[in-house]
Order: C-alpha cells, then structure tokens, then sequence
C-alpha cells in the first residue's frame, strides 16, 4: 500500500482558496542555532521574503515567521517539503 503524503490534507485546503498568486506566512520553530536559520532562509527567494525572527525566554528556540508572494498552493507546498528535510525544524 503507497504511503500517505503528509502535505495531501494543506494541499487541497490551499487549492480550495482560489485568490492566487497571493502573500502566504510561513511559521517555523527552530533551535537557536544559527546553521538552523540560514538553512530555514534558504528556502525562500532573500530577495522578496519578508522574514521576522523572535527568540524564546530561555533564548533554546527561534520562531521564523515569512511572509512571501508564492504563485500557487504547490509552491507552498514544496517549501513545507523542503522544510521537512531540516532536522529539528517544526513547520506550523
């Protein structure tokens, strides 16, 4: 039996919305660790992703929130793919 794509569900909400192209938010929790953020901003085009960082109290964490113009439910679909692949990154 073929395994469930995990994205299947964000997908069709995202397809529902029919105001394409449009500025998505990405949210992101990563630990504090600066190869962690600079793997997290390569996802995006540094040119046009507006990208926000807020330390926790304890200063172990980084919250990543970006804002950029994606073309399609797809494209934002392939960075939450892309995303998956960073270990310890937590997409919400």
């Amino acid at each position: 039996m073929a395994e469930k794509d995990p994205f299947e569900g964000l997908l069709e909400k995202l397809k529902a919305e029919k105001d394409w192209p449009k500025i998505y938010m990405f949210k992101f929790i990563s630990p504090a660790d600066n190869e962690m953020i600079a793997k997290v901003q390569g996802l995006f085009n540094a040119k046009q992703a507006q990208i926000s960082m807020r330390e926790s109290k304890k200063g172990n964490y980084i919250s990543i929130t970006v804002k950029e113009m994606m073309l399609s439910p797809e494209g934002v679909v392939e960075v939450y793919r892309r995303a998956a692949t960073i270990p310890g990154l937590m997409s919400l």
